[in-house]
């Protein structure tokens, strides 16, 4: 199996509410990102319609705080259903790799 190094790694840019942010990601993760970002991005401005006029890093946490709450439903956490243990090895993964990528910046 090889090894990745830093050269194979991706810069994407991804839109979020109207302003760009620039990501490092491995590329077999660019779509799994592009989707992530898309559907940050659906959320945040679903919350800013919605909303009266909340500011950037509100709408984020109240994102934040949804998808948090979906995961721990899919996690089981709130017993309302049974994961998939690949599922949610894959999730820990994709979040470990933003988490990697977002402090190379």
């Amino acid at each position: 199996m090889s090894r990745k190094t830093e050269d194979d790694a991706l810069s994407v840019t991804v839109r979020i509410m109207g302003k760009e942010y620039s990501v490092v990601c491995p590329p077999e993760e660019h779509e799994a990102l592009v989707k992530s970002a898309d559907y940050l991005n659906e959320r945040m401005t679903s919350i800013r319609r919605r909303g009266k006029a909340l500011g950037t890093e509100k709408i984020a946490v109240m994102a934040a705080l949804n998808i948090a709450r979906e995961l721990l439903e899919l996690k089981g956490v709130e017993g309302v259903a049974s994961v998939n243990p690949e599922a949610v090895q894959r999730l820990r993964q994709l979040s470990l790799d933003i988490d990697s990528s977002l402090s190379l910046e």
